[in-house]
């Protein structure tokens, strides 16, 4: 895993969008397309608005979306699909695809069906992603199952994380903050060429030092990426902080 420190949060974001630029231009130039996974939440705005002003082919892009609440209409302003679209979907009007997460969908086993089927023998160019503050990758919070095969799996939303959404403003109350949601397994986020993290601000210190301190456990499921042969992983001062 390869860490870069960055004077703040929006030289961090801008950094992780150009690398990921180069990286789809790759594998436009390669095979004639790209697939990229997108993330959500607030460490990504700024990583988000340079990607999706970048001078890219996006006709030549699918993008597929990492998680998302199960029961959260896309009308809610916690939707990752409402987030999604608002600032890539309606930017990006040349996208290729964008393969969206139903969380509210009324039958959840036909809908993983559906994501499974779409992503099977896809190969991921770039996954964008992010830290939670209790070391989740997507929604797979502690302990997260790194043998599943699925692609997309319904889990179990831990309080920690739950509490993290309800601090970042997402849901006015910790009981408005769903219990489950559809994330991307750990195995299909590991098999992305290249993985690039945009982790700011303090309150993910700790949850960065786990992951690239500690032992590869399901107990920091982001300690999984030191196993990733290429990961970057982009900090600012403050999520940096425990690492000296």
């Amino acid at each position: 895993m390869k860490v870069l420190v960055h004077d703040d949060g929006d030289a961090l974001g801008a950094a992780a969008a150009d690398q990921g630029r180069l990286a789809i231009a790759e594998a436009i130039e390669r095979s004639g397309r790209a697939n990229i996974i997108v993330a959500t939440g607030a460490s990504q705005f700024a990583m988000l608005d340079r990607l999706v002003g970048s001078d890219l082919d996006w006709s030549r892009v699918t993008a597929f979306h990492l998680d998302e609440y199960v029961g959260l209409p896309a009308s809610h302003p916690a939707s990752f699909r409402r987030y999604l679209r608002e600032r890539v979907v309606e930017r990006l009007p040349a996208l290729a695809e964008f393969v969206m997460v139903d969380g509210d969908a009324p039958d959840l086993a036909a809908e993983l069906a559906r994501l499974n089927a779409r992503i099977a023998g896809e190969t991921v160019d770039v996954c964008f992603a992010g830290i939670g503050e209790n070391c989740h990758l997507a929604f797979n919070d502690p302990p997260a199952d790194f043998l599943t095969e699925q692609p997309y799996i319904v889990v179990d939303l831990d309080e920690a994380c739950r509490r993290q959404q309800m601090g970042e403003g997402w849901f006015n109350s910790l009981d408005a903050v769903p219990h489950r949601a559809i994330s991307m397994s750990i195995r299909q986020i590991m098999t992305s060429r290249q993985i690039i993290l945009s982790v700011p601000d303090r309150r993910k210190a700790e949850a960065v030092r786990n992951a690239v301190r500690q032992p590869v456990s399901p107990l920091f499921p982001a300690s999984i990426l030191q196993q990733h042969p290429a990961t970057t992983l982009h900090l600012d001062p403050a999520s940096a902080s425990l690492l000296a």
